[in-house]
């Protein structure tokens, strides 16, 4: 099946600190939602810049929808607080503006595996559309594992001819 995509527009936020080490901190503010479909990624453009800092707009970012992360949609979206994570990076070669969302995704699975690579990952809060948009594909694709009956650790379980030995009758 072929996954499904929502285009979003993401905002991301230069804060200037007062601190002897770092004179900056940049970090995604929102996500603006547009609609389905896919989009050609813009260049991203400064719409806000003063002392209390820069806020630059990432146009034509797509959040893609898989039937194999299902179990990790359902997890953010029957969360108390379900957020889109946006993965990021910072460059060091004076580019502007330095930091550039890589990838934003809905799931927490993927979110927590690019944290286990040492990706920079964020969450910001999931806007109503993006979750009316996610809930749907869940019901059709989420399929909770089915339980299993849970065995204790029996060492006569393969070979009852040794539970005979020792002493125990079988009933």
């Amino acid at each position: 099946m072929l996954p499904e995509y929502f285009s979003v527009d993401l905002l991301m936020e230069r804060v200037p600190l007062a601190n002897r080490w770092v004179s900056e901190k940049w970090q995604p503010a929102a996500v603006v939602p547009l609609g389905e479909g896919a989009r050609v990624a813009g260049v991203p453009e400064c719409v806000a810049d003063g002392p209390q800092g820069t806020t630059w707009r990432f146009p034509g970012l797509s959040i893609e929808l898989h039937p194999t992360e299902a179990e990790g949609y359902y997890l953010n979206v029957t969360s108390p607080t379900p957020y889109v994570f946006v993965m990021w990076r910072l460059d060091e070669e004076g580019t502007v503006p330095p930091a550039h969302p890589e990838i934003v995704t809905v799931s927490y699975n993927q979110a927590g595996r690019y944290m286990d690579g040492g990706e920079r990952v964020d969450p910001l809060p999931m806007p109503d559309a993006i979750r009316a948009w996610i809930e749907p594909f869940v019901a059709a694709h989420y399929r909770p594992e089915p339980r299993r009956k849970v065995r204790r650790n029996d060492p006569f379980a393969n070979d009852p001819q040794a539970r005979d030995r020792q002493g125990f009758r079988s009933k």
